[in-house]
């Protein structure tokens, strides 16, 4: 195998089974969550929503991306790596795979990142600078069609 074609496999997107198996597994462990009955008092009577599973190529290792509803993130987080062997037993039983992949579980900001842009955007500073260039791209628009 090449330079080129190694560097290239590096970059390239989940394939369709690690999307598939990790969306199977998010929802299992939605499931086992849910009902489960954590001796953990940092995840007793928690709810926490599993925004999504990345499983690497090899289906060994799974990333789950959490997002607490109540709490402080980072204890809950913590509190879920400890659990992973437990949950992942639980998975054991909820999904059928060769190899059951082994548990990172991290905080998802995906959200937080989204309502920060939300701000920026609503600034008025910025709301002017894109009434700006889109008054520009009507400008442009009307030239070519003269």
């Amino acid at each position: 195998m090449n330079r080129n074609t190694h560097n290239a496999r590096k970059s390239k997107a989940p394939s369709q089974r690690q999307l598939r198996v990790g969306e199977e597994i998010r929802h299992a462990l939605s499931e086992i969550m849910r009902r489960a009955a954590f001796r953990d008092t940092e995840l007793a009577d928690l709810a926490i929503t599993v925004t999504e599973v990345r499983v690497s190529p090899d289906l060994r290792n799974a990333t789950v991306f959490v997002l607490p509803l109540e709490g402080e993130a980072e204890p809950i987080v913590a509190g879920l790596n400890r659990a992973s062997a437990y949950l992942r037993g639980q998975l054991g039983r909820a999904v059928r795979l060769r190899y059951l992949p082994a548990l990172s579980f991290v905080f998802d900001k995906s959200f937080e990142e989204v309502s920060r842009i939300e701000t920026i955007m609503h600034r008025p500073e910025v709301a002017r600078d894109l009434a700006s260039d889109d008054d520009a791209d009507e400008v442009a628009a009307d030239e070519t069609q003269s």
